[in-house]
């Protein structure tokens, strides 16, 4: 195989070797696709919420640890993420300019959520900003917008949209690890979940929904929702109707809960991880359009486990569908933003004319699935862009 620039340009046996190529030995591994992550948040993993919290947090060194994260996953094997809620335009612009070095990054911008929704990341002692006027400050550090109303919910799609989202993501349910939005609470009302649609398909792009409850997933299908992020406590029937409808579902494994946390809390997320075993299996037996994310969140020191959240599908798929969701699959769910993708070109495939995101592996995964686990161990080299960021152990060039 031949990378010129940043494309796979000839595949063979038998290609002439270009003269000043460099030559890398792969005899013995595997090549494959850069793998890809499409639920991240770069900022929100990491920091911790404490960290979040202080009153002297600021873009700057926000963005800064979500950079020192950003390379961390480069180095995984992870070429691309979709970042599904944040401040992360400053990153991405970051990482494509060359002052940091991360994966390719299709960003969501500040979360949409409505007054008291899973995004109303306001402090007890935050008001409403539409009765006092002052924005809270997860608004103001660009990781919410809260908006009510199909007005609001319009200019919130719209700004994340002039600062470059490349899909819109929109809360429309309760969550497990938030302090003011029970776990079945359904949120938006149709008409504001329409506008953001409209607004974003006006754009050639999607919305995608936080959100885990049939109720919920249902009035959003309804409005036009492409991808429905979560789903772990959906009924057979809403998951078959997320088939019919087209659209994806957009799932995880989640970490388990930590002791420290309040019991309503800890109940939520065992209720969101007990269901995952039925969405995976409803899922495939269905045959949805599925992606597979870690949405890790507020534990940094759990990046570093990405790669094995992987092998927790081994109990609904074989090593082969694995592989095809976490770079082929995941790839076409990257792609549904149309024009408004940030990076032009073909991801998840190793073919002439793909981008060249690649990884060279020590071995065959389709026979051992575990060897993504370690990929400081098997992963020979990393190339993202066609440039290396794990460099191969030897190579040479052609006179």
């Amino acid at each position: 195989m031949i990378v010129k620039g940043n494309v796979i340009s000839a595949i063979g046996p038998a290609i002439p070797t270009p003269n000043g190529a460099r030559i890398v030995e792969g005899k013995g591994a595997t090549l494959m696709p850069g793998m890809i992550d499409v639920h991240v948040h770069l900022t929100f993993s990491a920091l911790t919420e404490p960290q979040l919290l202080a009153p002297d947090l600021t873009p700057q060194s926000a963005e800064a640890a979500a950079a020192v994260q950003a390379k961390a996953m480069l180095l995984r094997g992870f070429t691309a993420v979709r970042d599904m809620g944040g401040p992360a335009f400053g990153l991405k612009a970051g990482i494509d300019a060359g002052k940091y070095q991360g994966p390719r990054i299709w960003p969501s911008g500040a979360v949409i959520s409505q007054t008291s929704g899973h995004g109303d990341f306001r402090l007890p002692n935050e008001r409403s900003r539409r009765f006092f006027g002052k924005p809270a400050r997860a608004e103001e550090l660009g990781a919410t917008f809260i908006a009510d109303g199909r007005d609001e919910v319009l200019t919130a799609t719209r700004e994340n949209l002039r600062f470059g989202a490349s899909q819109i993501k929109l809360m429309a349910g309760g969550g497990s690890s938030s302090e003011y939005d029970p776990l079945d609470v359904t949120q938006y009302l149709p008409e504001e979940i329409s506008a953001a649609v409209a607004a974003a398909e006006d754009w050639g792009t999607y919305v995608a929904v936080h959100a885990y409850t049939p109720r919920a997933v249902r009035r959003a299908l309804e409005a036009g929702v492409k991808s429905i992020e979560h789903g772990q406590l959906l009924d057979e029937a809403t998951i078959q109707l997320i088939g019919t409808r087209g659209a994806w579902l957009s799932l995880q494994n989640l970490p388990p809960p930590l002791p420290s946390d309040p019991p309503e809390r800890l109940a939520n997320k065992m209720k969101v991880r007990e269901g995952s075993d039925h969405a995976w299996a409803w899922a495939k037996k269905h045959r949805v359009k599925l992606a597979w994310g870690t949405d890790f969140l507020f534990r940094p020191e759990e990046n570093s486990e990405q790669n094995t959240y992987i092998l927790k599908l081994k109990q609904w798929f074989t090593p082969a569908e694995i592989l095809k969701i976490v770079t082929h699959d995941n790839a076409q769910l990257l792609a549904l933003s149309g024009e408004r993708s940030p990076y032009k070109g073909k991801l998840g495939v190793v073919e002439v004319g793909a981008l060249a995101d690649l990884i060279l592996v020590d071995g065959d995964p389709i026979a051992d699935i575990d060897l993504i686990g370690n990929p400081d161990r098997n992963f020979r080299a990393i190339m993202k862009n066609g440039v290396f960021y794990r460099e191969p152990a030897s190579a040479r060039r052609v006179p």
